[in-house]
Formats: structure tokens, C-alpha cells, sequence
């Protein structure tokens, strides 16, 4: 299992340090709390986008041309990733 460059022996390693220092009764509250920071930052960050898309398009910008171009580099970054994924495969 490989997330973020991290092997599941250092994952277990963390969770028994932490388990170690906050205790086993303490953990779920650190994560609900995490949990509650995080859904916290995911709002103010989609508060903010949609602030300025508000301010874009009471200022005349086109927003659809934007929208456009992220679909396009979309489109484009897939192709890459397939065409990165079939030479990895094909080098192993």
C-alpha cells in the first residue's frame, strides 16, 4: 500500500505513536476534530471561489471561457496520464 510515499509499516508505526502519546480513548476526538477543521477550510476555501466568481462576472469577465480552459488542460493532463501510465507498463 503506497499513499503519499508512505509504506504501511510506517503507517501502522504513526498510528502506534500516536495511540502511544494521546491514548486510545483521546484519538476519536483529535479526528472528529480534524475532521471538523478540515470541513471548516473546505467551506471558507468554496466561499471564496464563489466570491469571485461573483465578483468576475459582475465585472464583465467571461467565466465560461475560464471554465473552458480548465476543461481543455483537464483533457489534456488525462491524455498525459494515460500516455505516462502505458509507458510505465510497458518499461516494467
Amino acid at each position: 500500500m503506497q499513499l503519499l510515499f508512505i509504506s504501511g509499516g510506517e503507517i501502522v508505526f504513526i498510528l502506534f505513536i500516536a495511540v502511544m502519546v494521546f491514548g486510545a480513548d483521546k484519538l476519536p476526538g483529535i479526528a472528529k476534530g480534524l475532521g471538523k477543521g478540515m470541513r471548516q477550510l473546505r467551506d471558507a476555501t468554496d466561499d471564496i471561489k464563489r466570491e469571485i466568481q461573483k465578483s468576475a462576472e459582475k465585472q464583465g469577465i467571461d467565466t465560461d471561457l475560464t471554465q473552458d480552459i480548465k476543461k481543455e488542460l483537464d483533457d489534456v493532463k488525462k491524455n498525459v496520464d494515460d500516455v505516462a501510465g502505458t509507458i510505465r507498463r510497458s518499461t516494467k
